[in-house]
């Protein structure tokens, strides 16, 4: 079995062994180093992986056909490629950050907890290297339900209003994808495929989608990723979600499972229907800025921290949809970066008011203050956290977001520069509800008597902290060693959606003209001539 697969069924595999153990202890464990092998494998892939190879190839690809009739041309297919290496390890890496961060925080029921966590790791993956479009659907639609207990079961008071929230907003955009999986793959099989139905990734991929049929596929898939990215002004259940989710689930959600949605647009909506997403580019730009704004004036005003990052992650995540839809290599390539430092920097700190919470069980801002005085640890990771998220020059924040401004400034596709000016000032915001929680939090007076024998991080939360920081500190000075395992993939797709574009427009054209070659003509036939008598 290939790399790939065992990356995403690992997880699974672990899952089950938890059905076997007995005692917390051992269940934390097996889950520890099930996460933990799950990640060096997948270092593998980042070893293994030839950025000089033929972008529009994956590698390490794995394939198994036969598991449907021969009528369907449905398959397992996974792989890696420049577009989803980064998010597959991104994944991996959270995994045993997640479980060493739920160690002290989960209280009950640990073999659920942490199998559904685990469920949830196979999901995820299995979304960022599926090739088959129904394979996809189901790794998608799987991510559902573990992420529905977790909140639903170790959430906090409204966790069921929350749960049941999130499942019906990402329910209805993914069943309307499934309408539009379908109609596409008969089109598809019909004009590539010889007439058998088809959700082969790269089959799709040569089926030139009308220009009467883009605009609705695509608004059909648009919205189902749209909803999970989440996109203003479907994003009212990421809140909800986020506050009642245990620390671990915020830190999944947060991390990989929104970047579901913003994977979907670039892997899926772009190069599938590109004549639709060009020429929807500036509504989808309007309302990413509308998202970065809207985003950190309400994160401003919240007295829960954790509320506070939520919509933080809003105002974050508008960035990475405005830097897709610019379709120039600058912000995409911002985009895809961005996606990982957003995993990073609001990971760390959803992990650090866990922490907050389990020291105080309370997340209001007003508890606290002064706190740097008695745990200058956890001081420095929350400020340095909070700092990589503002776009401090010289962490990993600062890369993304200037190279989606930088190249949305310069293309036609994002409504001018005007808006991409008003998206600019959303870095400016979010310096300033990050450093207003920072002060609120952990300096000036200590009000709270509590607040005085806080205690500091224990090595465990360090040792969960220190690697995310890490990652923060070298996206920042090093970014090229990322950056360029994603160019040549960014590139190669950027290439395909003009080429796509030009073939759906010139074949538009050609129909065009033929009708009106055919338009009003008017045809005789002669009569039959009678022989003479």
């Amino acid at each position: 079995m290939p790399i790939t697969s065992i990356v995403i069924f690992l997880p699974l595999l672990g899952a089950l062994a938890l059905l076997l153990v007995r005692g917390v202890s051992a269940i934390r464990w097996t889950a520890l180093v099930t996460t933990t092998v799950t990640f060096l494998v997948s270092l593998l892939l980042w070893t293994g992986f030839d950025p000089a190879a033929d972008p529009a190839v994956p590698q390490m690809v794995d394939v198994l056909s036969g598991w449907f009739p021969e009528w369907l041309d449905v398959k397992y297919v996974v792989g890696i490629d420049g577009l989803n290496l980064l998010l597959v390890l991104l994944t991996t890496l959270l995994g045993p950050i997640v479980v060493l961060g739920s160690w002290t925080y989960i209280g009950k029921q640990h073999r659920g907890y942490y199998a559904l966590v685990l469920l949830l790791q196979t999901g995820v993956t299995g979304v960022f290297t599926s090739y088959d479009l129904f394979l996809f659907y189901i790794f998608f639609e799987l991510t559902l339900i573990p992420m529905y207990f977790i909140i639903g079961i170790w959430g906090s008071e409204n966790r069921i209003y929350a749960a049941v929230k999130f499942v019906i907003y990402t329910l209805v955009g993914s069943l309307l994808m499934l309408v539009a999986i379908i109609y596409l793959g008969y089109a598809a099989g019909n004009a590539v495929n010889g007439g058998v139905f088809t959700t082969d990734y790269f089959k799709l991929l040569a089926y030139d989608v009308p220009l009467g049929m883009q605009t609705w596929l695509f608004f059909l898939f648009a919205l189902s990723f749209a909803i999970k990215v989440p996109l203003f002004p479907l994003h009212t259940w990421l809140p909800d979600a986020h506050v009642q989710a245990p620390t671990g689930g915020s830190v999944i959600l947060a991390g990989v499972l929104l970047k579901m949605g913003t994977y979907g647009l670039v892997r899926f909506c772009l190069p599938f229907f590109p004549n639709a997403a060009q020429e929807y580019s500036v509504l989808f730009a309007v309302l990413a800025v509308i998202g970065i704004i809207y985003g950190a004036l309400v994160a401003r005003v919240q007295p829960d921290a954790k509320k506070l990052v939520a919509y933080s992650s809003v105002s974050h995540l508008g960035f990475v949809v405005l830097g897709l839809f610019a379709f120039n290599l600058e912000a995409l390539q911002g985009a895809l970066i961005q996606m990982i430092n957003h995993g990073l920097s609001t990971g760390a700190l959803f992990l650090i008011v866990g922490m907050l919470y389990e020291r105080r069980h309370s997340r209001l801002m007003a508890d606290f203050g002064g706190i740097a005085r008695v745990a200058p640890v956890l001081s420095f990771f929350m400020v340095f956290s909070a700092l990589a998220s503002a776009g401090l020059p010289g962490l990993n924040g600062f890369v993304g977001e200037f190279l989606i401004l930088i190249g949305s400034f310069q293309s036609s596709y994002t409504g001018g520069p005007v808006l991409v000016a008003l998206a600019t000032t959303g870095v400016i915001l979010a310096a300033v509800y990050l450093l207003w929680m920072i002060y609120r939090t952990f300096f000036g007076e200590i009000t709270h008597e509590a607040n005085r024998t806080l205690p500091d991080l224990n090595p465990r939360e360090v040792l969960v902290l220190a690697p995310l920081a890490v990652l923060m500190f070298v996206l920042g000075f090093f970014p090229h060693s990322f950056l360029k395992v994603s160019e040549p993939a960014a590139a190669s797709l950027l290439d395909r959606i003009e080429e796509k574009r030009a073939a759906v427009l010139e074949a538009a054209e050609a129909a065009e003209a033929m009708a009106a070659t055919f338009d009003g003509t008017q045809f005789e036939v002669a009569a039959p001539s009678t022989p003479a008598p």
